[in-house]
């Protein structure tokens, strides 16, 4: 009977290939009550996300920060009801924003180059709409723009995002091109614009702008499928002292270029009704010549549907990289996460291999796919083990595509927040180290490792980035120094162990040795007069004023001290040894899931919400994702399985405010797919997987080059949430950790679920 079960789910995972997997993916799922995610158009990893912008708020407001800027960091707020635009560049769930660049808008009637306001649509070329006339899906998005009656369809390619717009009968269309448009903007973020009308259907440019990325360019290239018959300009920039004789042409009206801080173009066709007129609009991080291959190279013909499908195929293969079983609504929450995990990462070079690199020069990318949009505070933790596992060469080339930036970093460091050629420095850690050294320790490494422990070594003895000196001389960052000083002590001490670890494996006993005694600084900020990790000051004593509930000003970025106190995944059994032990350790995991916390103790912050939080365990923002799998190193471990099962519906839902917390691209919903298939990576650096509850009915996780990870789930229920008992290749396994040999080297791993813990 045992075989006959075993077959029959065999037959179900080969007819599973056959599905089309897309048909799960739910884009619009975003941030509770914070749109951080976009709805758009993009291929996996794409350098285009084509997705419509809902508001145009300026990031500041009289000189200081416009807080309700923030839920537009993806551009599109799901509550608003106009569009503005489709923008060609977003970030996906990030707490900060930029980009937006390139925005078009396809408009009828009289010409209107200023958004207007939300609050009266008609004062602007922005557009009602509805949700009851808008799809997406991946690679694909449509929408009704009520203002004008024009069907806006878009797809895209990886570098190319392509427009079909379904204009009604008149001689008045327009598509505005608005240079001034962009994400967390202000007046004077753009620092240069221009455009050349090459000809009827040819448009090159390129916009400069300085914000979050202080020196971003982006080129572009945009092609009409039908000849415009007039085309004009707006110039808003302010009067300069000095700006030569152009002043001689009318460069409003059918001049070929234009050029200047804030500038805006359309052009002007007649349509008969139900006429499509289509676009395609190319970028590249090189050069107008770059953005134009690219188009050619990408998108050379005008067939929409053969371009959909094209990117919808590549999808679809990504997403059958691991095969579920389950409920619709399981599959619905586990394929939109694995679709938000596939978007960053980005592509970031043209189709002939050349980039702009971090020291602004032109560089060409020989044998690897250079990649931007690192925001590794987040996605060390859960994203690149993912990648490990599914995507092994991408996350090679993402290693490579750090290391270049390393080598050309004036400051020598590898990424810490990059994006488009430039170092953002956003959040804290040197966390890039851990994805290397968790490469490297799990043997997906054909790049140089030497001189990739060297970038790691070099970076974390960076005395000049964030009092990393002082860590180094005291063992701990002072309060008087750094606001963050615990947590940054926190994360360095982990990044340490990373690169010790990745030593390890080298055979470098003597950065092992410095970097495995840097690793145990967590300790020096723990105080066992409050049971915490607790500000210190630089004579040694510990910070009178203090509130381990507070998540602001408190020595923590982004969390309280109820979760920083236990942020070291690198040496669990030690943190528990330092805080009292097993029992106590068990009562203070307890305590944090089924406490309550106030509001009044997160109300002042924009990343924590009363959506991403259970008890006071914050699952809406990375720094405790590792937490529910730490009863595992203590004598009851199946309350890690317990609060896995309760973790997963409370914070992720096939809604449109189906996520607890930002996303950042992709971590929440790594968290999300490692937990739901039964394993997790607490430390990342490590071979080792600690065990949860699996909430799927079974998977195939296909590992390329004929090798397959069956997952099989028996019993599995919202009651039989408990493991029984745990067979890899038929053989018991009697400890709570998997290795990553016994995942990538395929086979049989099968659960046996129970309604009461073992």
């Amino acid at each position: 009977m045992k075989k006959l079960f075993i077959g029959l789910l065999s037959i179900a995972f080969f007819s599973a290939k056959a599905q089309n997997l897309i048909q799960y993916v739910k884009p619009i799922v975003g941030t509770q009550r914070m749109g951080h995610t976009y709805p758009g158009a993009t291929v996996p990893f794409g350098m285009v996300q084509l997705s419509p912008e809902t508001d145009t708020i300026s990031y500041e407001q009289n000189g200081k920060y416009n807080a309700d800027v923030y839920k537009y960091c993806a551009g599109y707020q799901y509550d608003d009801k106009t569009i503005v635009g489709f923008s060609h560049t977003h970030f996906s769930g990030t707490g900060h924003s930029d980009l937006g660049d390139i925005l078009i808008m396809p408009t009828v009637g009289k010409l209107k180059l200023n958004p207007g306001r939300a609050d009266q649509p008609h004062s602007g070329y922005r557009s009602p709409f509805s949700h009851q006339n808008e799809k997406s899906e991946a690679n694909y998005y449509k929408v009704k723009l009520d203002e004008y009656n024009i069907l806006a369809e878009m797809t895209t390619s990886t570098r190319v995002g392509f427009h079909q717009y379904t204009f009604p009968k008149t001689d008045s269309a327009h598509v505005v091109l608005d240079m001034v448009a962009g994400i967390y903007n202000y007046p004077d973020k753009n620092v240069w614009t221009y455009l050349r009308v090459v000809n009827d259907t040819t448009v090159i440019g390129f916009r400069q702008t300085s914000g979050w990325a202080r020196t971003r360019t982006q080129y572009f290239a945009i092609s009409f499928s039908k000849p415009f018959i007039a085309h004009g300009f707006a110039n808003y920039s302010s009067r300069v002292p000095y700006g030569g004789f152009w002043g001689r042409f009318d460069q409003r009206r059918n001049f070929p270029e234009i050029a200047g801080k804030q500038i805006k173009a359309y052009f002007d066709f007649k349509t008969y009704d139900g006429e499509k007129i289509k676009l395609k609009v190319a970028l590249s991080p090189v050069s107008m010549e770059g953005a134009l291959n690219n188009m050619c190279a990408e998108i050379s013909g005008w067939d929409f549907n053969k371009v959909k499908a094209d990117g919808q195929q590549q999808w679809e293969k990504e997403l059958h990289k691991i095969e579920i079983q389950g409920s619709n609504e399981t599959k619905e929450n586990f394929y939109t996460a694995l679709y938000h995990t596939l978007i960053n990462p980005t592509v970031y070079m043209d189709v002939d291999g050349q980039y702009k690199g971090l020291d602004h020069n032109v560089h060409h990318a020989d044998g690897f796919t250079n990649y931007t949009t690192f925001s590794l505070w987040d996605t060390y933790r859960a994203l690149h083990p993912l990648f490990n596992i599914i995507e092994p060469e991408r996350n090679a080339d993402m290693v490579r595509s750090m290391l270049a930036h390393y080598q050309q970093s004036p400051e020598h460091f590898l990424p810490v927040w990059s994006n488009s050629a430039n170092e953002n420095w956003c959040m804290s850690g040197y966390h890039s180290v851990s994805v290397i050294a968790d490469a490297v320790v799990k043997g997906n490494a054909p790049f140089d490792v030497n001189a990739a422990l060297e970038a790691c070594v070099t970076t974390a003895r960076g005395r000049q980035y964030m009092n990393i000196g002082l860590y180094m001389d005291k063992g701990y960052i002072p309060d008087e120094r750094d606001g963050n000083s615990v947590s940054s002590t926190l994360e360095y001490a982990f990044d340490d162990w990373c690169i010790a670890q990745m030593a390890k494996k080298l055979g470098n006993t003597a950065i092992y040795d410095e970097f495995s005694k840097r690793a145990l600084n967590y300790k020096n900020v723990y105080n066992p007069a409050t049971g915490f990790m607790h500000p210190r000051l630089a004579d040694g004593s510990f910070r009178k004023k203090f509130d381990a509930l507070t998540t602001i000003g408190q020595g923590f970025i982004e969390g309280n001290a109820w979760n920083y106190t236990l942020f070291a995944p690198q040496d669990a059994a030690g943190l528990i040894k330092l805080m009292g032990g097993n029992k106590r350790f068990v009562r203070y995991l307890d305590s944090l899931f089924t406490m309550h916390l106030p509001d009044k103790f997160f109300e002042e912050t924009e990343d924590i919400t009363r959506d991403g939080i259970i008890g006071n365990y914050v699952h809406g923002n990375e720094p405790s994702h590792h937490v529910a799998y730490l009863y595992n190193w203590t004598d009851k471990p199946w309350k890690t399985q317990e609060r896995i099962r309760m973790i997963l519906p409370k914070m992720y839902k096939p809604t449109p405010d189906g996520l607890g917390g930002n996303d950042d691209t992709g971590q929440m919903s790594a968290w999300y797919i490692f937990s739901s298939l039964g394993f997790y990576p607490v430390a990342p650096g490590s071979d080792q997987y600690a065990i949860g509850s699996p909430a799927v009915d079974g998977a195939v996780i296909n590992l390329g080059k004929d090798k397959k990870l069956s997952i099989r789930v028996n019993n599995q229920s919202e009651k039989n949430v408990y493991v029984q008992k745990l067979l890899l290749n038929g053989k018991p396994i009697n400890a709570l950790f998997l290795s990553h040999a016994d995942l990538i080297n395929g086979g049989d791993l099968t659960f046996f679920m129970g309604p009461k813990h073992k």
